[in-house]
This record gives C-alpha cells, structure tokens and sequence, in this order.
C-alpha cells in the first residue's frame, strides 16, 4: 500500500529548490514506468509515495507557499490522489492538441470516466471512482483523479469502453512491476 506523504517530509520551498536538480530526476524515473499512454488521447499517470510528495514540493516552490495551513491544504488534497489499500490512485488526461478538437470530444465524451478500467489477469474490468464535479453539465474536464479498487491485482491492461472511444493498452511487464510496488 502507498503510505500517505506526512507533513514532516516536506522542506521549505528554499530548501527544495536547493535539493531540486537531484531529487527531480529520481521522480521523473520513478514516474515513467507509472506513465500509460491508452489510444490517442489517454494518458494514465499512476501515482505513488514519491510522486505525491513531488508534487506537493513543487506546488510549494511554483507558488511560494509558506504558511502551515495552505502546505496542509496541499498535502491533503494531493495525497487523495493516491488508492486506499489494495488500490491504485491515478491522474487521467485527456491529451487533444486542437483546441477545436479538444472542445468538440470533450463535449462528446460526458460519460468517459463511467467507461474507464484497469483489466486485471482474469478479464474482470475494474471501474474507477473519480470527482463527478470534474464532469460538467456541457463538458468534461481534460484532468481526472481516479482511484481503482483492484483489490491488491495488479491490471494487465488499461482501457475504455465509451462508445465514441474504445480502446484498450496492454500494461508491459515494467508497467505491472511498478504498480505492483504500489499496492
């Protein structure tokens, strides 16, 4: 299981931005295997200890936070992104170059998330649950938080069955190595 990220592993912003050009390739490295492109337009970014911890430093350092209230803010709401026990955490984008394009799908594609799934070994086709104020009433949000409830199985594949876009991405064995770190 992904532990939480706690407040005392958290520096400064100073303090960061010293340690940044060291620690930042390890994430990027950590985060690759943990990166699923699904079709065209889908990228699945899987989330873990490290990554969440980067992002909460990054926020710190991008938007000068210093005060304890908004660092717990942060450190809250990114560690929702990661899976409750047994389970993964993930950020789904929605990758449309056009901005015509990007306007015409996301109106299309209301129903995405309900279509979203991690295949496991046996073909059972896991749903995630994701924040439905992420999905408008005339359009869909290009960034989703997903968690799938995979029970501690790790996916063989990732897909989507939305009728306007079905297609499905084997994980590779580097892929399933990696999410299985995190369960």
């Amino acid at each position: 299981m992904t532990t939480p990220v706690s407040r005392e592993e958290l520096v400064d912003f100073e303090t960061y931005r010293d340690e940044r050009a060291t620690y930042r390739p390890k994430v990027m490295a950590l985060k690759a295997p943990r990166r699923i492109h699904v079709g065209e337009y889908l990228t699945f970014l899987f989330e873990n200890h490290e990554t969440i911890r980067y992002q909460v430093q990054e926020m710190m350092l991008a938007e000068r936070i210093v005060k304890e209230a908004e660092i717990r803010h942060e450190l809250q709401t990114y560690n929702e992104l990661l899976g409750e026990a047994g389970g993964l955490g993930a950020t789904l984008l929605i990758e449309i170059e056009s901005e015509a394009e990007r306007s015409e799908k996301l109106a299309a594609w209301l129903e995405l998330p309900s279509h979203l799934y991690a295949k496991l070994e046996d073909g059972t086709k896991v749903r995630p649950t994701y924040d439905p104020r992420q999905v408008g009433d005339t359009r869909l949000s290009s960034v989703h938080y997903l968690r799938f409830a995979v029970k501690g199985k790790v996916p063989v594949a990732l897909g989507s069955d939305l009728p306007a876009l079905q297609v499905e991405t084997p994980l590779t064995a580097e892929q399933r190595a990696a999410l299985k770190e995190d369960l």
